[in-house]
C-alpha cells in the first residue's frame, strides 16, 4: 500500500493510523513499543519516527511505502 504525504513528512505512530493499520494513537504507540513495527527493515519502537518519501513501514503483515 502507498501513503502519500501531505508534509514533508509524518510521523511512525500517525502513518499507522492514518492507513487505518491501528484504531488509535495508543494502539499505535502500544505496537511500536513492543517492537511489532519496522521501518526499511530494522525494528523502530519510536513512535515519533519521521517516515520520508521512500521510507518503508511493515506491520502485522502489511507494508506501506511512502510517497511524495
Amino acid at each position: 500500500m502507498e501513503f502519500k504525504l501531505r508534509d514533508d513528512f509524518i510521523k511512525l505512530g500517525q502513518a499507522l493510523k492514518a492507513a487505518g493499520l491501528v484504531d488509535s494513537g495508543l494502539d499505535a504507540k502500544i505496537v511500536i513499543q513492543d517492537g511489532e513495527v519496522s521501518v526499511n527493515g530494522e525494528v523502530e519502537t519510536r513512535r515519533g519516527k519521521k517516515l520520508y518519501p521512500g521510507d518503508v513501514v511493515e506491520f502485522d503483515g502489511e507494508t506501506i511505502e511512502i510517497v511524495g
